[in-house]
């Protein structure tokens, strides 16, 4: 229980990676901010496993695509819990479609949601725990951001573009003792990986040398450890947690 006393917000965790996140902080001590922008009653689901570990657990719609949702989301934890001393970008949409067919509004709206939204937390957190002199932030990017992928130029510029934010970030806050790191996902068993068909899945797993999908709670594992004070020495990194894919 080595997040004791911490309050965290976790975007985007009312279902898939998001709420392994949410939870694995909440079994490590943690106090969560559940934020959502549809589901409510996932959200509230999650919520009561959170306060079933014994720690408190609220939940909040937001948009963070847009700067003001975000303020409101920050301050809400604020005013909640009294402090903020993790937050996690895991928010995240794709539009996935080649160049030709890729319409404006899929662009700005991938970009938006995964790039933008996580600038905007950043902005609104990083207040808090400046005045404090400590603080995680942790970022949830892609493969696809390290890689790319044919038919998500889109996903994969938002998701490159939060590495640079996280590095550029890490650097700014570094010596307020606010680290700052990235994880990036391979294929991951959620919602959106049930839907393939068998024989993507085969492709897929052809390309890790694990020979498996990946599961939320194993990306969730590694940004709890960046959470806590055995990763306070670790910030501005890219770390994969992808079976081998990106070697």
């Amino acid at each position: 229980m080595y997040l004791n006393g911490k309050v965290a917000i976790v975007t985007g965790s009312s279902r898939g990676i998001g709420r392994s996140i949410a939870l694995a902080l909440a079994q490590q001590g943690a106090d969560i901010l559940v934020n959502y922008t549809k589901g409510e009653t996932e959200a509230k689901a999650v919520a009561n496993e959170i306060e079933a570990l014994g720690r408190k657990g609220i939940i909040f719609k937001a948009d963070v695509s847009i700067a003001e949702e975000a303020v409101n989301m920050v301050a809400a934890a604020m005013e909640h819990f009294g402090r903020l001393d993790i937050l996690v970008n895991n928010a995240g949409i794709t539009r996935d479609n080649l160049i030709p067919r890729i319409k404006d509004e899929d662009w700005d709206l991938v970009l938006s949601v995964n790039l933008k939204g996580a600038f905007n937390c950043i902005k609104a957190a990083v207040r808090p725990m400046l005045k404090a002199r400590w603080g995680r932030i942790i970022n949830i990017t892609s493969v696809i951001g390290v890689f790319g992928n044919p038919g998500q130029a889109n996903y994969a510029a938002s998701k490159a573009g939060l590495i640079g934010l996280t590095k550029s970030v890490a650097k700014e806050v570094g010596s307020r003792n606010i680290t700052v790191n990235a994880v990036a996902p391979g294929f991951i068993s959620t919602d959106m990986t049930e839907g393939l068909s068998e024989e993507t899945k085969k492709k897929l797993l052809a390309g890790i040398p694990l020979g498996r999908l990946g599961g939320p709670e194993e990306v969730a594992s590694v940004v709890a450890f960046l959470a806590g004070e055995s990763g306070s020495y670790i910030t501005g990194q890219v770390i994969m947690v992808d079976g081998g894919m990106a070697m």
